[in-house]
């Protein structure tokens, strides 16, 4: 049995995701083409200009599916997410439409490729004494202690990546055992190997959007500006005014975390776009180091290369039959 075609489109914030994948579905309207969205942000009905989501008038014509699917009081995870977009994909394969997954969360689109692990639960005790030693001595001694215990998994991560160099330490000191054999339950062993991977009905052409850093700050910040001007400020004032817990998890993201500490007092409006923008490109930079380990997939400047990049997905839909 012959493969489906599959397209992912992903990138770092703000590096024209969603332009290049409405362009890319108008171009293969023959293909009956499905936008399957998996930026996590993008699922909450309530964050539209924080956000960047695309407008009813960028969406016309195109079905976009896991976008405005719950409530900010309705937090959705990986395994969330992984469990709808399967659903979207085997609705794909039924109804002959092309899907194209787009968005800027690795883990998210991970966990839909590779699969997910079994994690265990870390103990409070455990937990407080991370946030201590993290507190008093920053990443340091978590590095130090993966490079003795587990230097497979050191190895696997960036320096910067203290979410999960920290979970690797509280694994170990819960266990007495390394984390990165569990990774081998992901398909194929290695997490960032897409080529081996559990879709097995599908085959995939994978587009990767990436702008130079000095082009992607001047985005960042001219997007940041825009967001204020269109009410980003407003939007976030009505969803507290609405009943929404400034603590909820999608109301900490970046954007409507800093206009929360401006709203308390902690931030000046002169500097709130400055902070914003700060924030924005140190989630960018987490991004790219994500997308850099991932492979197969093929890079293209979201200005630059549209010609290319139309050229080279039509040509290998045609080489598929």
């Amino acid at each position: 049995m012959s493969k489906r075609p599959l397209i992912i489109i992903s990138g770092a914030t703000a590096t024209g995701k969603t332009a290049t994948s409405i362009s890319i579905a108008k171009l293969l309207g023959e293909h009956a083409p499905r936008i399957i969205n998996f930026d996590s942000l993008l699922f909450y009905k309530e964050l539209n200009i924080g956000t960047a989501k695309p407008s009813k008038e960028e969406q016309a014509g195109i079905e976009h599916r896991l976008i405005d699917i719950r409530s900010i009081n309705e937090p959705l995870n990986a395994a969330d997410f992984m469990a709808m977009a399967l659903d979207e994909l085997e609705a794909c394969e039924k109804e002959n439409r092309l899907p194209i997954l787009v968005g800027g969360s690795g883990f998210y689109l991970r966990a839909l490729v590779k699969g997910m692990y079994e994690s265990i639960n870390v103990s409070d005790k455990v937990k407080q004494e991370a946030a201590a030693l993290y507190e008093a001595s920053g990443i340091e001694p978590f590095i130090k202690a993966l490079k003795q215990h587990d230097p497979e998994r050191m190895k696997a991560l960036h320096e910067n990546d203290h979410y999960r160099i920290r979970r690797a330490w509280e694994h170990f000191q819960m266990t007495g055992k390394p984390i990165s054999p569990v990774g081998e339950q992901f398909a194929g062993g290695d997490p960032y190997d897409f080529s081996k991977h559990r879709l097995e009905s599908w085959d995939f052409y994978h587009i990767h959007m990436q702008l130079p850093r000095p082009q992607h700050a001047r985005i960042i910040a001219d997007r940041t500006a825009k967001m204020l001007e269109n009410g980003f400020i407003e939007e976030t004032r009505q969803l507290l005014a609405d009943g929404f817990s400034e603590d909820s998890k999608p109301l900490q993201s970046i954007g409507y975390r800093e206009i929360l500490a401006y709203f308390r007092g902690e931030l000046e409006r002169e500097v709130l776009a400055e902070r914003i923008e700060g924030t924005t490109r140190r989630l960018a930079k987490q991004q790219r180091t994500f997308f850099a380990k991932v492979r197969p997939k093929f890079c293209y400047h979201p200005i630059d290369d549209v010609a290319k990049l139309q050229d080279d997905v039509v040509e290998w839909l045609k080489k598929r039959g």
